[in-house]
């Protein structure tokens, strides 16, 4: 298969994942194709939004159209560690009466997996969640178990209810490669969402994409070209947040505390050679990169009280980034 024949096949693998998920989830498409994009960049995402805007059913229909194993884990402050990645258990053997150890694996060791409202339990599960993401893998007794690919973590937070929270501090943001923010429906789809959801009959969800696929398409976007316009271009734009060198945006001095790592700068790199390739383009443009400029930075930015008393929402503080370092 030549270049072109596989751009074309994962252009529409997308297109038909877009129009299945599109049976159940209306609108929010530009949230759907953040979630895809980070699904086939091999990155995590984190999504924000008030209770009721279909989170937990958009992640859901997302693993029902791949033949993926998905886990939900419903995070509590009494969730433990071992609860998520698993634990070591003695079993005896009733022939011979010998006993040992056997590792049970935990609900972590699924392709597809919700962290659902992952700021309700405290740092140190938190902390095992995030280890798994990271490194890809479970270490219990001394033995290291790898985890299942491929591995894509979905965690959701509602950002209105704090009360018994633990946010997740800066360090452990930036493993998520988006922070998707879910806003309310337009007036025409929330009519389109309450008669889709009080009829008669629920969508019939197609699977058409398999682990192989995303595996494969997962080392089809590591291949594509970037020109270096491009890359110095998004290295550009992180160095504009940061606070210690001359590239320093006028706005992050304004309102910022701290800046985005070169973490940053690799994300917005891989998720604009993902988006260019999912829309049938060989090769990124500087338009990826403004486009995936909020969902890669705004969690990885923290603001001054100056921005936190004029109430400048990070957003905002982007958009002024945006329009200085112009391409």
């Amino acid at each position: 298969m030549n270049d072109a024949a596989r751009i074309d096949a994962v252009m529409q693998q997308y297109q038909a994942m877009r129009e299945e998920i599109g049976k159940v989830i209306v609108g929010q498409q530009d949230v759907v194709e953040e979630m895809l994009i980070a699904l086939f960049a091999g990155g995590h995402v984190l999504l924000e939004g008030v209770p009721g805007l279909a989170k937990t059913l958009l992640i859901s229909s997302l693993a029902r159209v791949m033949e993926l194993s998905f886990n939900r884990i419903q995070f509590t402050p009494d969730l433990m560690p071992s609860d998520i990645t698993g634990s070591e258990v003695l079993e005896e053997d009733h022939g011979t009466g010998k006993r040992s150890f056997k590792f049970l694996q935990g609900p972590v060791f699924a392709n597809v997996i919700l962290a659902d409202e992952i700021n309700r339990t405290p740092p140190k599960t938190q902390a095992a969640l995030l280890q798994a993401m990271q490194e890809g893998e479970v270490t219990a007794g001394g033995t290291t178990h790898k985890l299942t690919e491929p591995f894509f973590v979905l965690a959701t937070q509602n950002p209105i209810e704090q009360e018994g929270t633990y946010p997740l501090p800066e360090a452990q943001l930036d493993r998520f490669m988006f922070n998707v923010l879910i806003g309310y429906p337009s007036y025409a789809d929330e009519v389109a969402i309450v008669e889709s959801t009080t009829g008669e009959t629920a969508a019939d969800l197609q699977k058409v994409l398999t682990a192989g696929d995303v595996l494969t398409n997962r080392d089809i976007v590591r291949r594509v070209p970037v020109a270096g316009n491009v890359t110095e271009y998004a290295v550009k734009l992180v160095r504009a947040t940061r606070l210690d060198g001359p590239e320093t945006a006028k706005a992050a001095a304004e309102y910022l505390a701290w800046g985005a790592g070169p973490r940053a700068a690799q994300y917005l790199v891989r998720g604009a050679k993902t988006r260019a390739l999912l829309q049938g383009r060989p090769t990124p443009d500087l338009d990826d990169i403004r486009r995936l400029a909020h969902p890669v930075l705004r969690h990885r930015l923290v603001s001054n009280f100056h921005a936190e008393a004029e109430n400048i929402a990070k957003d905002r503080i982007i958009d002024l980034i945006l329009a200085e370092v112009a391409p």
